[in-house]
């Protein structure tokens, strides 16, 4: 004949404990155990220091009317579209990015016009570049005709044309500004996953520094600037 099942109660006092500590650990195993990642959420993201990558996401879903009404707001400044041959040293020499303000494809080669260029690479749901952007905005406005300023939308997050063109317009921010949708510009800039980043090009097209790094001020830009591109901005 079977013996029946012993019951807990006839447990001596050490294994009643091994037991009690046993569930308490399951218990917090359970608790704390990954249920996937949480859905972005381009409010509340944001990156504390130079901000990783964001999540893969869907493009917008707005009709034409509703993307040119947020290109009316932002109100940004017309990318430059030099008539110029790329220049021969440059590895942005061929790479083709639209344009934020209007889809219109830009040679970004070109977008030095002969001057330095101060490349700020930023992400609609990054905190940080949301601060840093008015400063790259009061840099470009106080060295004009020294140096061309010219922003990017990194890659994550790039679908999203109306979210990142209402972002300019809440910060007033009206620069110019590319798409690189497919990351063509990182891959040959050696620009890394993170926002917001600022690449200095000289006026041949060579990459003089590219500095991942948030910037408080516009003297601390100019600091970077004199010192890689030698122009006292």
């Amino acid at each position: 004949m079977t013996k029946p099942a012993r019951r807990l109660s006839g447990l001596s006092v050490s294994a009643r404990w091994t037991i009690g500590v046993f569930v308490v650990i399951v218990a917090l195993v359970v608790a704390i155990w990954p249920r996937g990642s949480a859905e972005f959420d381009p409010g509340t993201s944001t990156a504390p220091l130079p901000g990783a990558a964001a999540p893969a996401e869907a493009g917008d879903n707005v009709s034409p009317q509703e993307l040119t009404r947020a290109r009316q707001a932002a109100a940004l400044e017309p990318c430059p579209v030099p008539d110029l041959a790329d220049p021969a040293d440059s590895p942005m020499a061929g790479v083709s990015l639209s344009c934020l303000a209007d889809g219109q494809l830009i040679e970004v080669a070109n977008a030095t016009e002969d001057l330095p260029l101060v490349l700020n690479v930023w992400a609609y749901w990054c905190g940080p570049c949301r601060t840093e952007l008015p400063i790259i905005a009061e840099f470009a406005a106080t060295s004009r005709g020294q140096v061309q300023v010219l922003t990017v939308h990194g890659q994550d997050g790039a679908q999203n044309l109306t979210r990142a063109l209402t972002m300019l317009a809440d910060i007033g921010v009206t620069l110019p500004t590319v798409v690189d949708t497919d990351a063509q510009l990182a891959r040959v800039l050696g620009i890394p996953r993170v926002y917001p980043c600022t690449v200095l090009i000289r006026a041949d097209g060579t990459v003089a520094a590219v500095m991942p790094q948030i910037f408080d001020t516009r003297d601390e830009l100019a600091a970077a600037v004199e010192e890689h591109l030698d122009v006292a901005a």
